[in-house]
């Protein structure tokens, strides 16, 4: 425990076990305690997106919003002055490495590794990529919200290459935010958008987490307390005006075929259905008309659910038929509105004190392919927050992306890297 000390008295922090890591909020299912009653019924489960983005490793149990979470990141704050007072940690350079390989800059990557506490300063300073360097490349990774790959990627440079003095900034700013709300109640969703993730809380415990796709940086998400009210399984899409102007309209200049292809319905002031051949696609006439999709699990920009949380930003909650984004470390690819992966964990969880309408109940409401519509009996509190760093009562700190430049610490490096996705909801 010599290197504890060390690290301690130098104002970084320990290098966590694989066990011991508590990082969950890249992905979406349950928490260690509730996943294994949910695996069996789930089909989502059984895909090859979740098997990418899954951890084997345990997951916190602590909300982003709990007190603890606060007093963690006061504590991390008083260290990150430390290692900020002490001249930070040493730039990487640009290079892509991986298992095997050796050289002068798996020197540079250990230090850099152990500045930040993610390496055991024992490990040494071999100039061969091994497997500790690449366990402490996955624990960085798994910190920054990026697919624990443990190949050190030019994303993942990029994260490395945030100063010392920024990541302090960061945690400051943030810490504000997480003193901001106070009792939340017995039960509530928290949706952190930098994260993209979506996590229900119960007692003061994480129940479920799930990754989530939100807003684009010119559609963001908004920021708001609202509550769950009722749900849709099998929901027509209607097309807000904004998704037709700037995403139907191009696409069917592009595509004549686009809206019978997806299934989406043109309807006049009348309720009289046209015919996509009736408009004039190289002008704005399609403004002027209701668009609604079919429902559909498999085609429709909802999936099989559409959960309501009334707001001024018409936004809401809901399943998607492309689910293979939440393999993604780039998840802001939406208008506003919040995807949600393991769809039937997170409606199972928030309707289980409505009477009637237990799993089996869901599942065959989704399987009828009928609208079927269920009302909670008691609403439930939704939290949609910015936090792009927080401190875990372990220890562990996390940091995301500013993606919508709310911070004032200027641009982040890893989310401009990204690659967009085209889909319009």
């Amino acid at each position: 425990m010599e290197w504890l000390r060390t690290m301690t008295s130098i104002g970084s922090f320990p290098r966590l076990t694989r066990r011991e890591l508590t990082f969950g909020f890249l992905l979406a299912g349950v928490s260690a305690a509730s996943s294994q009653s949910l695996i069996g019924g789930q089909a989502e489960w059984r895909q090859s997106y979740d098997a990418v983005t899954s951890l084997s490793v345990a997951r916190s149990s602590t909300s982003v919003l709990s007190p603890m979470t606060t007093a963690a990141t006061e504590q991390m704050i008083e260290k990150y002055r430390q290692i900020v007072a002490q001249g930070g940690w040493p730039a990487m350079p640009r290079v892509t490495l991986r298992l095997g390989q050796k050289g002068p800059a798996v020197v540079a990557l250990r230090k850099r590794l152990v500045a930040s506490g993610d390496l055991d300063p024992t490990a040494g300073a071999s100039p061969v990529f091994d497997s500790f360097v690449e366990a402490a490349v996955k624990h960085f990774q798994e910190r920054h919200g990026l697919i624990p790959t443990g190949v050190l990627t030019a994303q993942t440079v990029a994260a490395m290459n945030i100063p010392a003095d920024v990541r302090l900034r960061q945690l400051e700013t943030n810490l504000v935010r997480l003193r901001s709300y106070g009792n939340l109640g017995h039960r509530f969703v928290v949706a952190n958008i930098p994260a993209a993730t979506v996590e229900t809380v119960e007692n003061g415990v994480v129940a479920t987490r799930h990754a989530a796709g939100v807003g684009k940086s010119d559609r963001q998400s908004p920021i708001m307390t609202t509550r769950v009210v009722d749900i849709n399984f099998n929901p027509f899409w209607t097309v807000p005006a904004s998704i037709i102007r700037k995403d139907l309209i191009p696409k069917m200049q592009a595509d004549p075929n686009y809206l019978t292809e997806n299934k989406i319905r043109i309807y006049n002031q009348q309720g009289q259905e046209l015919q996509p051949r009736q408009i004039n696609w190289r002008s704005d006439e399609a403004t002027r008309y209701m668009f609604r999709q079919d429902p559909g699990g498999d085609f429709n920009s909802l999936g099989v659910v559409r959960i309501n949380i009334p707001n001024p930003h018409g936004v809401y909650m809901h399943d998607t038929p492309s689910k293979g984004i939440f393999g993604d470390d780039f998840r802001f690819v939406s208008s506003g509105c919040m995807r949600v992966q393991n769809v039937r964990d997170y409606i199972t969880w928030l309707l289980k004190d409505t009477p009637g309408w237990d799993r089996q109940r869901i599942d065959e409401a989704i399987q009828s392919g009928n609208r079927v519509d269920a009302r909670l009996a008691q609403p439930v509190p939704v939290y949609w927050v910015y936090i792009t760093a927080w401190a875990t009562p372990d220890g562990l700190v996390q940091f995301r992306d500013d993606i919508y430049q709310k911070d004032g610490l200027g641009p982040v490096p890893v989310a401009s890297m990204a690659v967009s996705n085209d889909d319009v909801q």
